[in-house]
């Protein structure tokens, strides 16, 4: 079994990137989270890895904090959620925020997270409650966790993506569409304004 890997990110998006290691591609499953702690393609990094092994294939999931793979191994033990709705509830929350919610039975914040029903809220908190206090322990947690830039994004992204989020646009499309937009900028040129990334982001997703 695979536990970390260390190497070179050879590409990497919002749910998925690869790691050369020696040579070899790794095809990791990652969160936003996760992808947002990763460096530029061609730089170095080291993450944790859950294998799962299912009939048709084999995965590799991988992790920048040991506490998200901590909360992935316990969201995956709950019936009716798989590794891909584990990362993808990982994508729409950060772990504090997660085992907050948890914690508190907010079933109006779980179910605001993609692919997570009433039902799979009310099973997280039965079964997860008196398991995650040792992940969020010490930790401040707030009932709704403010939207946090990744490092080196202004606040006027963070706005942006904030309002795309509000529209209904998962959190890591919203990220996506907006540095999509903020790499066709020529060199040089200002940022533009909250309303203009809006724009812009939402005529880039609009042509998808």
């Amino acid at each position: 079994m695979i536990a970390s890997l260390s190497g070179l990110v050879q590409w990497k998006g919002p749910n998925m990137a690869i790691l050369d290691v020696n040579g070899v591609g790794y095809e990791l499953c990652i969160s936003v989270r996760t992808y947002d702690a990763l460096p530029e393609v061609g730089g170095t990094c080291f993450l944790l890895v859950q294998t799962v092994v299912r009939e048709d294939a084999i995965s590799l999931y991988g992790f920048s904090r040991k506490e998200e793979k901590d909360l992935f191994l316990l969201l995956i033990t709950v019936s009716g959620i798989g590794p891909k709705l584990a990362q993808t509830i990982l994508s729409g929350i950060g772990v504090e925020a997660l085992c907050g919610a948890i914690t508190a039975k907010d079933l109006s914040q779980l179910t605001a997270l993609p692919g997570v029903g009433k039902k799979t809220a009310q099973r997280l908190c039965v079964e997860l409650g008196e398991k995650v206090g040792g992940i969020g322990a010490g930790l401040a947690i707030e009932g709704t966790p403010p939207l946090v830039a990744p490092a080196g994004d202004s606040q006027v992204m963070a706005d942006a993506a904030s309002a795309l989020i509000n529209l209904g646009y998962p959190q890591a499309i919203a990220w996506q569409a907006l540095r999509n937009v903020e790499q066709q900028l020529p060199p040089g040129t200002d940022a533009p304004r909250v309303e203009e990334l809006i724009r812009q982001a939402l005529r880039s997703l609009a042509g998808k």
